[in-house]
């Protein structure tokens, strides 16, 4: 297909696209579905200055053959490191725990091999609390899920540690009982499960009450986990159960529809049709949550009742905030921390590996702190503790700094608006006004600014457009903010252990465009997502873009750049690209940006000083 080409204020703005079908044999290694077109691309963006030549290609930084070959070794031999049970450990396995409606949950329980009353940490999940490493001629075998999510650093836990938990080893020598529970309908327990239901919250709150009336108890519990281990203690905690003294979310979301299944009301289709399909085949569970999201495309009863009550939270809490879960736990971890109604709260914030961070030594000796405070009574200092431990990394591999702050969003930050003109951000506005166009679902536009200076951009972002739309009522848009160092992008950790992500990113369905004033921020847009409101033709709308929170330091004369298009970054690849992620691609049409004017299109940062 031939590209088009027009010149406007001094800038050339070339669109092309090229459609090559590719056909694998492992095609979930490399496209993600055999037989799937995949779409490659050249977006072009050639402004007037022959210094910014290398803007041309929005696909900069995608994993090629270095990425993959390290991938395929790391499938082969995944870095984990698993240790030998220590010895002084008590274990009882499949416990019975009987709820007031019958059903029988199932836990096992690692606990000090010595008289006493300790302190319990829970976690329950659909992940089988019997799955755990294998034991071989060579040594324990790590779980299948290490050796397809990647992880960018060693990952050391005990041969007790089933998916995403807490590691009996460390735990049960400092004097905690460990409990593991499968949730209804999983693993060994009874019943039919309704995943991130008020259902699922109340039979943890009978587990909590069991556990703080047995024997060996303190009468104090905690819950502590990843992932889902951490989700499932939103509801709880909010719950307000009598026993429950303290939570450590690890990177948990809060909204299924706003963080995961829809964010921006753009449907996600790689990761829900991946761990849907998983769980389900795991367990009995009531519905499919895939066939529920093709069925809730706006936000409706299915997706409130999901979500926590999280102001009704009042116990301690160690939150970890994510910069590198931007497609799955980030957003909602940070509105945890934020809307929380708890005294004590802790955001820990990285953008390393997540399971890497959390097994690691500086993680745990911060988490057995917290808990050793708020469950054991220790007065070791956590409860004066800066509320937010912030992360700032320069790149992928670089941190630039980790220091203390007192909030989040930090209070000195000055936000600061880089207005877009044709191919760049600038600090005013134009004087004039002007468009600029690309073809979705497959073009797109960038504009760029140099750093004329360090520094360093620590928050969430916001993106305003003026968009019209030629040919169509609605679209996708899909925002990235990366980061150049001469003419190299630089990457970032991202989600699913794809080590190739940008700075930031943001998503927007145009029809979803509608503001919630009274729980918007100035620069955090909320959109209530309830009901398509189509853009009619030849109407100009103001659309607000939440881009995802992230800490990330810039040196003098690298780059910052926008990138505005109508599909996804990366293909479904675990090899070269995204693996499960994927998002439904704009419908196809015309997308025209205005710019300039009063109050015209800019990107809101947040410039540390």
């Amino acid at each position: 297909m031939g590209a088009t080409t027009r010149e406007r204020d001094g800038a050339h703005l070339c669109f092309g696209t090229a459609h090559e079908r590719v056909f694998h044999p492992y095609g979930f290694l490399t496209a993600g579905v055999v037989g799937r077109p995949e779409l490659r691309f050249s977006i072009y963006l050639l402004p007037a200055r022959p210094e910014w030549d290398y803007l041309r290609n929005v696909d900069e930084g995608a994993p090629g053959l270095g990425y993959a070959s390290k991938r395929l070794l790391r499938i082969a031999f995944p870095k984990i490191h698993i240790t030998r049970p220590v010895s002084g450990i008590r274990i009882e396995r499949d416990v019975p725990i009987l709820l007031s409606d019958g059903t029988t949950l199932r836990a096992n329980v690692f606990r000090p091999d010595r008289p006493g009353h300790y302190p319990v940490l829970m976690s329950a999940h659909p992940y089988g609390k019997d799955v755990l490493p294998r034991r071989s001629p060579f040594g324990y075998l790590p779980l299948t899920q290490y050796r397809f999510i990647r992880s960018p650093d060693p990952i050391t836990f005990s041969a007790y540690t089933s998916w995403e938990a807490p590691d009996p080893c460390f735990w049960v020598p400092r004097g905690y009982s460990v409990i593991n529970v499968d949730l209804r309908g999983f693993g060994s327990s009874e019943g039919v499960g309704i995943l991130f239901s008020d259902q699922e919250a109340e039979d943890i709150v009978q587990v909590i009450d069991w556990a703080a009336a047995q024997s060996w108890s303190s009468g104090k519990v905690g819950m502590n986990g990843v992932s889902y281990l951490a989700i499932s203690q939103w509801k709880v905690a909010a719950l307000r159960p009598k026993s429950l003294s303290a939570i450590c979310p690890w990177e948990g979301f809060t909204d299924v529809y706003r963080d995961v299944a829809y964010p921006g009301g753009v449907r996600e289709d790689g990761f829900i049709r991946f761990w849907a399909s998983m769980t389900e085949r795991a367990g009995y569970v009531l519905g499919s949550l895939r066939a529920d999201q093709l069925a809730h495309p706006d936000w409706d009863d299915f997706w409130a009742e999901r979500a926590p009550a999280l102001e009704r939270i009042e116990v301690p809490a160690l939150i970890c905030a994510s910069f590198s879960d931007q497609a799955l736990h980030t957003r909602g971890s940070f509105e945890a921390f934020r809307r929380i109604g708890s005294k004590h709260r802790f955001l820990y914030t990285h953008r390393g590996g997540k399971w890497s961070t959390y097994y690691s030594p500086a993680s745990l000796a911060l988490q057995a702190r917290f808990f050793d405070c708020f469950l054991k009574g220790e007065d070791n200092g956590m409860v004066d503790s800066p509320r937010v431990r912030l992360e700032v990394r320069a790149s992928g591999d670089r941190v630039h700094a980790v220091r203390d702050e007192s909030a989040w969003p930090l209070p000195r930050t000055r936000w600061t608006r880089l207005f877009l003109g044709p191919g760049e951000l600038r600090e005013e506005t134009l004087g004039g006004t002007t468009t600029v166009d690309f073809d979705a679902p497959w073009g797109g536009v960038s504009f760029a600014v140099r750093a004329p200076q360090d520094f360093e951009l620590s928050g969430p972002m916001k993106l305003r457009l003026k968009v019209e739309l030629n040919g169509g009522s609605d679209a996708y848009l899909f925002v990235a903010v990366r980061k150049f160092d001469g003419k190299r992008s630089v990457a970032f950790e991202g989600p699913f252990g794809f080590g190739r992500d940008v700075v930031t990113k943001g998503w927007m369905r145009l029809a979803h465009r509608r503001l919630d004033e009274s729980r918007s921020e100035p620069h955090r847009p909320f959109h209530p997502c309830d009901r398509a409101e189509p853009l009619p033709p030849g109407e100009v709308a103001e659309v607000e873009i939440e881009l995802m929170p992230s800490s990330t330091f810039f040196r003098r004369d690298e780059l910052m750049r926008l990138d505005v298009q109508g599909h996804w970054f990366w293909r479904r690849s675990a090899l070269f690209g995204m693996f499960p992620g994927d998002y439904t691609p704009s419908a196809a049409c015309k997308v025209i940006l205005h710019l300039g004017g009063k109050d015209g299109a800019h990107l809101l940062v947040p410039r540390i000083v």
